[in-house]
């Protein structure tokens, strides 16, 4: 029976492996590489571990597959511990099965596995940690808490939303039946673990002023983020879960309740769900939750169809194939207008829409549009680097309005041996100026200070353009600006945007 979950993952593997390596780079991926060439303990707006691992992918040349190979890595280890955490609970044959299917092809989690993001450890790791207290609470030994402490202090250092899932999950267990396996010095020393194993970036972060939490609360001062009505939030799970497939993780919840040895596995989803709406979390924040009640609907339903030979077949290709409708939403399959007129039409049956920033909706979707136009955006920053003058290209500077903007000039930069991209973005403030006075600047995607009269010359330079980009990134101007009359050293501090 152990020997199943293998199967499984290793589909899930070349599943992600064929269908992930497309379009290209995402915005996100960029700026993690960028951060893992900067090794820290911390970043502005993130924990350490994924921007290592996605540097790490490029360690031997530029590679979409190795780094959407990594995201198909974790995705496949997120389906086998969630086929082992069903067998834990004592699921056979069928329910490891349905469980890796709808796992796999949940939208928001098949999402998660299709680009490196900080989402896609915590597939792995939150239902790892659930595996541990499985154990720890049906008696293996309480030295699982120790192994559990571990999964969710590493998962700490790639998102902080599992800060949120410790809680719910601690609380689970004291409202339910098994919270007598909380009263073990074990279970002290296993979140003493995980502490000490999120400790480093929590100190980066307080030495830092802690901007995570400045960049959160100026994302909904500004109106960044799409702000959910309890209603609308739990809408929007049903909507990113695929509400086809939602009755199978719907029943595993409230069969959690009904079942005293699950009843910690309800408790902490609504728990968790209650914080993110109270908090005004994005839809997507608590989703790695999800393999947890979608192990224990198809546990359930295994019992169901106890003794019905037909039904089981029947319940597993109804799941596949109700995930189809949304599988070229979240894995970039199809060219690019024919995802475009595909997404019109879903919008226009749904009514409604899943994005969770209030910006401009791009014809194929953000995530996808995020991955276009990078390479073609630094290949023109270096056409206008390379007209400048000898003397003027020594100390010119490119400055870009966002990471992602600068990322992709440092990647795809390397290539035509531009300067470092600099911008007040993020952790980009955090690098700083390197040393350039600013005297020459390529404003990418600026004004050169137009309103404060900063440079004492500008002009647009080029112009870039790029079908499918996010719509706020096209026709975007690259100005030239000359002769600072400030000191970028001394305008620096103003330029600071943590959002």
């Amino acid at each position: 029976m152990k020997g199943i979950a293998w199967t499984p993952a290793a589909l899930v593997f070349l599943f992600h492996l064929v269908a992930n390596p497309h379009y290209g780079f995402f915005r996100d991926e960029l700026y993690f590489i960028i951060c893992g060439r900067h090794p820290a303990w911390g970043y502005v707006d993130q924990p350490p571990l994924v921007p290592l691992i996605a540097a790490g992918s490029q360690l031997f040349g530029i590679s979409l597959v190795a780094i959407r190979a990594t995201a198909a890595f974790f995705a496949a280890a997120g389906v086998f511990v969630s086929c082992r955490l069903v067998q834990e609970w004592g699921g056979g044959r069928f329910a490891q099965i349905l469980t890796a299917i709808v796992v796999t092809l949940t939208p928001v989690l098949c999402a998660f596995g299709e680009k490196v993001g900080p989402d896609m450890v915590g597939l792995w790791l939150w239902p790892l940690a659930a595996l541990y207290v499985t154990r720890a609470i049906k008696g293996a030994g309480p030295r699982w808490w120790l192994a559990a402490g571990a999964a969710l202090g590493i998962a700490c250092e790639a998102k902080y939303s599992v800060i949120f899932f410790g809680i719910a999950l601690v609380a689970g267990i004291a409202l339910s039946p098994s919270r007598r396996a909380l009263l073990t010095p074990w279970f002290v020393a296993g979140m003493a673990l995980a502490a000490l194993i999120a400790l480093p970036n929590f100190l980066w972060q307080a030495v830092h002023g802690f901007p995570m939490w400045v960049l959160l609360r100026d994302a909904q001062i500004e109106g960044k983020n799409v702000v959910l009505s309890p209603g609308g939030f739990v809408l929007q799970q049903l909507l990113i879960t695929n509400f086809l497939l939602a009755p199978i993780w719907i029943i595993g919840l409230i069969a959690a309740f009904a079942n005293a040895p699950l009843r910690w596995v309800g408790w902490t989803f609504v728990i968790l769900m209650a914080m993110m709406i109270v908090l005004h979390g994005k839809h997507y924040y608590p989703a790695d939750v999800y393999p947890l009640v979608i192990a224990s609907g198809a546990l359930t339903i295994e019992g169901w169809t106890r003794g019905v030979p037909w039904a089981r077949p029947v319940v597993a290709v109804a799941a596949f194939v109700f995930s189809l409708w949304t599988l070229p939403i979240v894995e970039p399959i199809l060219p690019e207008a024919r995802i475009a007129a595909y997404q019109a039409s879903l919008a226009h049956l749904l009514h409604t829409t899943t994005a969770s920033e209030n910006l401009r909706q791009p014809a194929i979707g953000q995530d996808f549009a995020d991955m276009h136009g990078w390479p073609q955006l630094a290949a023109l920053v270096a056409h206008v680097y390379s007209s400048l003058p000898p003397p003027e290209r020594t100390q010119a500077v490119i400055f870009t309005g966002n990471y992602g903007e600068a990322a992709a000039i440092d990647f795809f930069g390397a290539r035509y041996h531009l300067p470092p991209a600099l911008s007040g973005h993020n952790n980009y403030w955090l690098w700083g100026t390197h040393g350039y006075d600013g005297n020459v600047v390529i404003d990418v995607h600026g004004d050169c200070g137009a309103q404060e009269h900063l440079f004492r010359s500008s002009r647009r330079a080029a112009t870039f353009h790029a079908r499918w980009v996010m719509p706020y990134e096209d026709d975007m101007p690259i100005m030239l600006c000359r002769g600072i009359r400030v000191p970028l050293a001394t305008l620096w501090p103003r330029l600071r945007d943590y959002i």
